[in-house]
Parts: structure tokens; C-alpha cells; sequence
């Protein structure tokens, strides 16, 4: 897992990109399209068009990190939206990364009642 920084926040690109781009032209998108500092220290997350193939930049003030994940079965749950961005947490990035839906988690318990 990524040692994200806890005040880090976490950008996935919306729609689809063009995998064969690297950090650079990550970046570039990040700034563009997504209204953002490639170098502030948040993740920025593509998805390509199959679905299966993930990819990460993020600046950790030492250098440039591109990470890339392909789901061996399944996709990556996406947003609907065609384009932007959207904001999520490093918990959702986590079961994100996973092939877990993270939009809706369901709990495994129930909290205890009084009464």
C-alpha cells in the first residue's frame, strides 16, 4: 500500500485516460483538466478504458511516483461522471485498490441498542 500522509487528499480523474501517458502528462491532466497542483502532495488516480488498469501520480516532496495497478479479474469501481474530478478518502482508496465497491460500504455489524 502507498504510505499516504494522513492530510493527503486523494483525487480520482473522472471518465477515462489514455494509459500509455506518464507521470508527466499525468501531471499535466491533473493541472488542466482536474484544477490541481500535480506537486501539492495528493494522489491523483486515472482509470483506463477497459477498467482494469489504474495509475497513481503523486509527489512526495523527494520526487515523482507513478504507481500502477492491473486487477488480474474485474474493474475498478468508478464514478459515472464523464469528467472532473472527485474527492475521496485513503480508506476508499484502500478497498478502491482492492476491487471493493467503496462508494456504498456496507457494515458487517450492527451497532448494540439500549433499551
Amino acid at each position: 500500500m502507498i504510505p499516504v500522509p494522513s492530510n493527503t487528499r486523494v483525487w480520482l480523474a473522472a471518465g477515462v485516460t489514455d494509459m500509455r501517458r506518464g507521470f508527466n502528462s499525468l501531471a499535466a491532466q491533473a493541472e488542466q483538466v482536474l484544477a490541481e497542483d500535480p506537486y501539492c502532495g495528493h494522489l491523483f488516480v486515472f482509470r483506463g478504458r477497459r477498467g482494469d488498469l489504474l495509475k497513481i501520480i503523486w509527489w512526495d516532496s523527494q520526487g515523482a511516483c507513478l504507481f500502477s495497478k492491473r486487477l488480474e479479474k474485474g474493474r475498478f469501481v468508478w464514478p459515472g461522471a464523464k469528467a472532473g474530478k472527485v474527492s475521496v478518502t485513503a480508506a476508499q482508496l484502500s478497498m478502491l485498490l482492492e476491487g471493493i465497491d467503496w462508494r456504498m460500504p456496507a457494515r458487517t455489524w450492527t451497532p448494540l441498542t439500549s433499551g
